[in-house]
């Protein structure tokens, strides 16, 4: 634990605390920190795991490759401006708090668009509310490495719960009966109302580069940019892309897919990949001390891989080896996502932590999304689509894109990152 007290619980200059009063206020945070990540992907896990099934329920297929890649656009356009912005100008709570109440209000238009089966107006409301979405994914990261500080290992903790709140998302819209339908989006809608409002209780977190000069460049994150000109962290952001191409392949068709092969409660089987990630995502310290950041980051690359081979095998072999893949979240996540915002946090410099965390969620939910979802989609057109009656088998020039680019991502790490020699990475000097 920390051996000083955070800032919301710092004791007045005059007064001295005691051991006891700064356990209670590093408790009290962690609590904090850790039902802002459990609210943040109850709302992402009760809608965005089935998008795609719900579309495809509604008779809007045609559009699912376009709504995921322009929430991949989204990603794109968005994190890295309010990241700037939350840097100089916005604490860093208030922005994840507007963001989730605006959010909320888009999620209430989308039930009559998709019952209506306007494709256009669907993916633009989609859009829309992605824009405010997406920045919250750094923020809310940004915001507890700011309050953990020295004590970044204990970010797994925190996380854990975040992979909780979307287990309790899947299960629970799956259990209601909603995994194909827009009632999704109310559910949604709620869960963002009451992190919005939540948000603004959580502690202070002032802009760390407040009074700073701000420049033009900052509206699209270019000093974070230079980050990339360190040999390792361009590595990470690069790998980082080829990975979540197999991430935007994944959240697009897996649910379309699981529904092809006929499973029951969709939401409630993807809902089981989260499961997963709570057991493995307690033995990140562990790992870390065993293997190092290097081959840890190693094996989530390549877990990736596996799951979509498993996924062409169950076509032929059982819906058990899909299942399968789907529990292999865990380790793909758990070991990609977690251990990348954990380096982040290690290297990057103070006064540009919530641009590079954004810069993060911009290469996995935007770049690698992007591509991810616009790839699979012309795939998935020429191949699933084009069949009048589709066989589980079809769906293999889907999956082996995403095998390749995962494959390839392994092997860049493997080759040209350097493994830090210290047990802490050397933060960057930008």
């Amino acid at each position: 634990m920390m051996s000083q007290p955070t800032s919301i619980d710092a004791a007045p200059p005059t007064t001295t605390a005691t051991p006891d009063d700064s356990t209670t206020g590093v408790n009290r945070m962690f609590i904090q920190l850790s039902v802002m990540m459990l609210l943040e992907f109850i709302v992402f896990g009760s809608w965005f795991a089935t998008l795609g099934l719900v579309l495809a329920t509604n008779g809007l297929a045609p559009v699912i490759g376009t709504a995921f890649t322009l929430a991949a656009v989204a990603a794109i356009v968005s994190p890295m401006l309010l990241g700037a912005l939350g840097d100089r100008f916005l604490a860093s709570q208030k922005g994840l708090g507007l963001a989730h109440l605006v959010g909320g209000a888009v999620l209430l238009l989308l039930p009559a668009a998709v019952g209506a089966s306007s494709g256009t107006l669907t993916v633009t409301l989609i859009f829309v509310y992605m824009l405010f979405f997406q920045p919250t994914l750094g923020l809310a990261n940004a915001i507890a490495f700011r309050h953990l500080g020295a004590d970044n290992r204990h970010f797994p903790f925190i996380r854990v719960f975040g992979t909780v709140g979307w287990v309790v998302a899947g299960f629970g819209v799956g259990w209601l009966g909603l995994s194909a339908s827009v009632g999704i989006f109310y559910v949604a809608a709620v869960a963002s109302f009451v992190l919005g409002f939540y948000s603004f209780t959580l502690p202070a977190t002032p802009p760390p580069a407040k009074g700073v000069r701000f420049s033009i460049g900052d509206l699209v994150g270019a000093k974070a940019l230079r980050l990339l000109r360190h040999r390792n962290f361009a590595v990470l952001m690069g790998c980082a892309v080829l990975t979540s191409i197999s991430l935007g392949v994944y959240n697009t068709y897996a649910s379309t897919y699981l529904g092809a092969l006929d499973v029951g409660n969709v939401a409630g089987v993807l809902a089981l990949g989260q499961a997963s990630e709570v057991v493995f995502i307690v033995t990140i310290p562990f790992m870390l001390k065993r293997i190092g950041m290097k081959w840890a980051l190693f094996t989530g690359m390549c877990m990736w891989a596996l799951r979509f081979v498993l996924f062409i095998e169950a076509a032929g072999s059982g819906n058990w080896l899909a299942i399968t893949a789907v529990v292999l979240q865990g380790i793909c996540n758990d070991f990609f996502l977690i251990l990348a915002a954990m380096y982040i946090g290690q290297v990057a410099p103070v006064e540009l932590a919530a641009q590079a965390q954004s810069m993060l969620i911009l290469v996995v939910s935007g770049i690698g999304a992007f591509i991810g979802s616009l790839v699979s989609g012309e795939i998935y057109t020429a191949t699933v689509g084009s069949q009048s009656n589709p066989e589980p088998g079809d769906w293999s020039a889907v999956w082996a894109f995403p095998i390749a680019t995962a494959a390839l991502a392994a092997l860049v790490w493997a080759v040209f990152f350097r493994q830090p020699r210290r047990e802490e990475a050397t933060p960057i000097n930008a």
